[in-house]
C-alpha cells in the first residue's frame, strides 16, 4: 500500500513553469510505476504522463510531450512533475497514480494508489 500526496499547484501565467511533487508513504516506492494525471472542470480525468519503477520508460500525452518532464527520486519517495511553457489549458487538479506495474500506462484504472490532487491555474 502507498499513500500520496501532492504539492506544487498554484496560480501562474502563461509561460511560466511550475515544478508539481508527489510524495509517497511506504518503503516500497521504488516498486511503483507512477503517473500523473489532470482533470479540468467539467472534463474527465486524463493522462498526462508516467514513468517506470526503473527510470528506463517514460510515456507521455500529446499535449505533455517537449513541455512536461516526469522524474522521480526513489531515495526521497517522490515524483516529480516539471511544467514548462504554461498554457491556459493546462489549468486542471493535478493527480499523481501509484501502479503496480513495471511500466506506466495511460488509463486511470491501471492505478491502484491516488492522491487528492493539487490545482494549477494557468492565466493568459
Amino acid at each position: 500500500q502507498v499513500q500520496l500526496v501532492e504539492s506544487g499547484g498554484g496560480l501562474m501565467q502563461a509561460g511560466a513553469s511550475l515544478r508539481l511533487s508527489c510524495a509517497a508513504s511506504g518503503r516500497t516506492f521504488s516498486s511503483y510505476a507512477m503517473g500523473w494525471f489532470r482533470q479540468a472542470p467539467g472534463k474527465e480525468r486524463e493522462f498526462v504522463g508516467g514513468l517506470s519503477r526503473s527510470y528506463s520508460s517514460t510515456l507521455y500525452a500529446d499535449s505533455a510531450k517537449g513541455r512536461f518532464t516526469i522524474s522521480r527520486d526513489n531515495a526521497k519517495n517522490t515524483v516529480y512533475l516539471q511544467m514548462n511553457s504554461l498554457k491556459p489549458e493546462d489549468t486542471a487538479v493535478y493527480y499523481c497514480a501509484a501502479s503496480t506495474r513495471v511500466r506506466p500506462g495511460a488509463r486511470s484504472y491501471e492505478y491502484g494508489f491516488w492522491g487528492q490532487g493539487t490545482q494549477v491555474t494557468v492565466s493568459s
